[in-house]
């Protein structure tokens, strides 16, 4: 099996899971509050939405909410199964669509219409060592002007770079193994994840596309994975989040997150 339909096996399998695990954490509720705020600031109203890697549909239902149409694909079955559940029970049929549709396949993509905007969220894209085949796909989907917001794990992250004064020296240098692909694990099974600098982005698309803004995402607040750091130390959590939301965009904080948010707008 290859590493795409590895990495597909392992969502699904965490897709029964995967809202009761991460729906209350704190720091997941402020990335997507980033993510989106990002988002805001350059979506027109009432666009086409095309997200990749949609998984449970969190992302999805709030910019159906927000008035947009949105096409989610995923190729992990389960993921789409919760998808589906929650897009019936709040009634949004008319404003989301689902495919099972791999992001490395949107040449085959069903419902090719005229996009505002294209996204993946928190890394999905880093599951291909083939990312810049990957983006070149996504012109002929997008219309005049249309946005690419990606958020993508960078080559290197301090929080995790700071393991190794724990003795943690495989979690601190994983991401070193940008080029060869370095392991994951999850649920049971392995795969491999590849890590993108925001250059090796805006010099892919450069031809094409300019870029509108970069923002880093936990270079100053702790990754999601440090459970109980919001609740245990509220003030702390507060005072870092003011500083990264008025450092996120600067240098070095937009290079060495955990993840960054990038878009680029269509020339």
């Amino acid at each position: 099996m290859d590493n795409e339909h590895l990495s597909a096996s392992a969502f699904t399998r965490q897709s029964v899971v995967f809202d009761d695990t991460y729906a209350s954490n704190t720091i997941i509720q402020y990335k997507r509050a980033r993510v989106r705020n990002h988002i805001d600031q350059f979506l027109p109203h009432n666009s086409q939405i095309l997200e990749l890697n949609a998984g449970t549909g969190e992302d999805a239902i709030y910019f159906a909410q927000e008035g947009h149409q949105v096409h989610a694909t995923d190729i992990s079955s389960g993921m789409l199964d919760k998808l589906r559940a929650k897009v019936k029970n709040q009634k949004l049929e008319n404003n989301i669509s689902i495919e099972q549709c791999s992001f490395t396949q949107l040449a085959g993509l069903k419902r090719k219409v005229p996009y505002n905007l294209i996204f993946s969220n928190f890394a999905g894209l880093n599951c291909t060592e083939n990312l810049e085949d990957v983006l070149r796909s996504f012109k002929p989907l997008l219309a005049d002007n249309g946005l690419v917001t990606l958020v993508i794990l960078p080559p290197f992250c301090m929080w995790e770079f700071l393991l190794l004064f724990k003795g943690k020296f495989k979690t601190a240098f994983r991401r070193l193994n940008s080029k060869t692909g370095a392991d994951a694990h999850l649920e049971g099974i392995n795969f491999k994840c590849w890590y993108y600098s925001p250059s090796f982005i805006v010099h892919t698309l450069k031809d094409d596309y300019e870029l509108l803004g970069v923002e880093g995402l936990c270079s100053i607040v702790p990754p999601s994975y440090l459970e109980g750091f919001a609740e245990k130390y509220p003030k702390l959590f507060t005072k870092l989040k003011a500083f990264e939301d008025r450092h996120k965009a600067q240098w070095p904080w937009k290079n060495i997150g955990d993840y960054y948010i990038i878009t680029l707008r269509k020339k």
